[in-house]
């Protein structure tokens, strides 16, 4: 009863100290180094791309200036053929469209915000995947540590089983578990040594890093509020959903009054034919027009148009609430993840007591060698329990990470 209040404690105690640890040093752009330079120039193209494609369609309602140079010649008279020429500038330029200039200017800066966030996910995948390697590298390594231990254990079990069994104290059946054991141990161990050199492999895709020399760091618990604040899919999702309703009005204002301007300025020849001398080689042309469109799918496409941006706001809705679940599974993976290393620690101090105690029965001639590395071992086994696990608290952390925009 006692070591289950004091297994209750250091797990709540273990529990406490994550969430009160709601910052972390570790900002976001401190790993993007771990990518090759060709994975990070690929991200750098796809936002420099977006910016441009923004600025582009921030200025879509800004109508070309069209230059125009023309060389007319006809055979019209009788004694010879008349060339003239003249060149000329024109402008036809909205200035009024019943709000769409507005929304559009609008539409381009909440597309480019969530291209951008998209763009920012893939890359702290990316990020992410390679640092869930190195996780998992290291993860392997203690294990391949653990199995050795392991594999000693089984030794110094078919050893004694082998003795008991050669005085007729045991049945062969013991023995043979005691072998199937050691067998199936040494076999994880090879499956560990493939599943390292997948690893490898897979992070060098992403990276021209060498695994082993690379620091791995050390992830805290965010905030569940800087958690949703900062969670690029949710963000994303809110531009579009602003994207979806200033695209919705452009719609609307398409089939209200456009008021437009234009203006041409012509220099050339004069025609022989109206060779005038009220008229000049050299004028302007300029003009106001009021239009409205009338389509019989203009209420169609509106209402299309309206019911696009209900949907990605009810969107937005939905990942809300996906990432309030994300949030709560992770607090509920960490706590059952201290659980265990709170268990790890208790039998840690009692196989470091009944090390010590073996030691000293060994040195009195009550318990042999074995004895002891039997006890040594299992109580290294345990330390690293402890550190696979908190090995797992940080892959679980990690998937926090991942999705942010700002790890603060």
């Amino acid at each position: 009863m006692r070591d289950s209040g004091v297994l209750k404690k250091l797990s709540i105690l273990c529990s406490f100290s994550i969430l009160l640890t709601a910052v972390s040093s570790l900002q976001a752009d401190e790993l993007a180094e771990i990518l090759s330079p060709e994975k990070q120039d690929i991200f750098r193209y796809q936002e420099e791309y977006n910016t441009l494609q923004s600025d582009k369609l921030k200025k879509s309602w800004i109508m070309p200036i069209r230059l125009q140079y023309r060389k007319n010649y006809t055979t019209q008279f009788t004694n010879e053929t008349i060339d003239t020429a003249n060149y000329s500038i024109v402008i036809d330029q909205p200035i009024f469209k019943s709000g769409g200039i507005f929304y559009s200017i609008k539409y381009a800066d909440a597309l480019k915000g969530a291209t951008a966030s998209e763009i920012r996910l893939r890359k702290r995948e990316m990020i992410g995947n390679a640092v869930r390697i190195l996780f998992n590298f290291k993860k392997i390594r203690l294990q391949q540590e653990k199995l050795r231990l392991q594999v000693k254990n089984d030794e110094i079990d078919i050893k004694l089983k082998s003795d008991s069994y050669e005085s007729g104290i045991l049945d062969s059946s013991f023995l043979d578990q005691a072998i199937i054991k050691r067998n199936a141990d040494e076999t994880q161990l090879l499956a560990l040594e493939l599943e390292l050199e997948k690893l490898k492999n897979d992070f060098a895709f992403l990276s021209d890093k060498n695994p082993d020399k690379i620091a791995l760091p050390r992830l805290k618990l965010l905030s569940e509020k800087n958690y949703k604040s900062e969670h690029l899919q949710l963000r994303s999702d809110k531009l579009h959903a602003e994207e979806k309703q200033y695209l919705s009005k452009m719609t609307w204002a398409q089939y209200l009054p456009e008021v437009s301007v234009q203006g041409q300025y012509i220099k050339g020849d004069l025609n022989p034919l109206f060779n005038n001398p009220i008229l000049r080689d050299e004028y302007t042309n300029y003009s106001v027009t009021v239009s409205m469109p009338l389509n019989i799918n203009s209420l169609t496409d509106i209402e299309a148009a309206k019911v696009a941006y209900m949907q990605a706001a009810t969107e937005v809705i939905d990942q809300e609430r996906r990432v309030d679940l994300e949030y709560q599974t992770i607090l509920n993976s960490l706590r059952i993840i201290n659980k265990k290393i709170a268990l790890d620690h208790k039998d840690e101090k009692l196989y470091k007591r009944l090390y010590i105690v073996t030691k000293n029965l060994e040195k009195a001639g009550e318990k042999t060698s074995y004895d002891t590395a039997l006890m040594y071992n299992s109580f290294e086994i345990k330390k690293l329990d402890q550190k696979i696990h908190k090995i797992d608290k940080q892959l679980q952390l990690l998937s926090l990470y991942i999705k942010v925009n700002s790890v603060f």
